[in-house]
C-alpha cells in the first residue's frame, strides 16, 4: 500500500477540527548566511566549487547506496572540476575513508563536523547526494541541488521535498519494503543505480541554478 506523503500527515495532524486542509504547503526552507557558510567553508580547506556526499543512513543499509558507486560517482564529479567531500555521523567514518581510497582527492569529514558545522557545510556545496537521510532534507531544505537515492523507502512518501531536488528510486517489485536490511539478500534497489545516472541527474540541477 502507498503511504501518503510525509508533509500532508503532518499537516493533517496539525489541522483544527472542522478546518479545510491546506491547497498547498510551502516547501521547507533553511537559511544560513553567505558569510557563515564561507567561513565552514575554509574552514574545512574545501574550495568553492565542492559536491557533498553522504553515505549514511540511520535506519540501516537497506538505505544505503553502495561505498563504491559513491566513489564511482565521486571520480565522476571530480573529472567534472569538483572537490568532493563526505559528510556524516561518527558511524560513517569507515564508509567516508573507503570512498576517499577508491576517489584519491576526496575529503572524508564523517564524525569531524557538528550537525551546525554540516549544515553550514552543505549551505556552501554546489550540490548534494545523498541516501534517504537526515543530511538529504537539510541540503534541500538549503535550496542545494540535491540527488535523494531510494531503495527500501519511498521518495512518495518522504521526498526531499524542497527547490532544486530529485530522487532516483527503481521501484521494484520488492520495493519499498521499508526493513532495515535487505530481505532477500541482493540489495538490487540500490546497487542497479548507477554512478552515471545519478551523476546526470545532480548535473542537470546543478545546471539549472546559479553557480555556487
Amino acid at each position: 500500500m502507498r503511504r501518503p506523503d510525509m508533509r500532508q500527515h503532518y499537516a493533517a495532524l496539525a489541522k483544527v477540527d472542522g478546518a479545510s486542509s491546506p491547497v498547498s504547503i510551502p516547501e521547507p526552507t533553511l537559511h544560513i548566511s553567505p558569510d557563515e557558510a564561507e567561513a565552514a567553508r575554509r574552514r574545512f580547506g574545501l574550495p568553492p566549487r565542492w559536491i557533498a556526499l553522504c553515505p549514511g543512513a540511520e535506519y540501516g543499509p537497506a538505505k544505503q547506496w553502495p561505498v563504491a558507486h559513491y566513489a564511482a560517482l565521486a571520480v565522476q564529479a571530480q573529472q567534472a572540476g569538483y572537490a568532493v567531500a563526505v559528510l556524516g555521523a561518527p558511524r560513517d567514518a569507515a564508509a567516508g575513508a573507503e570512498i576517499a581510497a577508491q576517489a584519491p582527492g576526496s575529503v572524508n569529514l564523517c564524525g569531524a563536523t557538528r550537525l551546525t558545522d554540516a549544515i553550514a557545510l552543505l549551505a556552501s556545496c554546489s550540490g548534494a547526494v545523498s541516501n534517504d537521510s537526515g543530511l538529504m532534507h537539510v541540503a534541500a531544505a538549503l535550496q542545494r541541488p540535491t540527488v535523494g537515492v531510494y531503495g527500501s523507502t519511498d521518495p512518495r512518501h518522504t521526498p526531499p521535498a524542497a527547490h532544486h531536488s530529485a530522487t532516483l528510486w527503481l521501484q521494484l517489485d520488492c520495493s519499498p519494503c521499508f526493513q532495515r536490511t535487505c530481505p532477500l539478500g541482493h540489495l538490487n534497489c540500490l546497487k542497479h543505480i548507477m554512478p552515471d545516472a545519478v551523476w546526470r541527474e545532480l548535473a542537470r540541477l546543478m545546471s539549472a541554478v546559479a553557480p555556487n
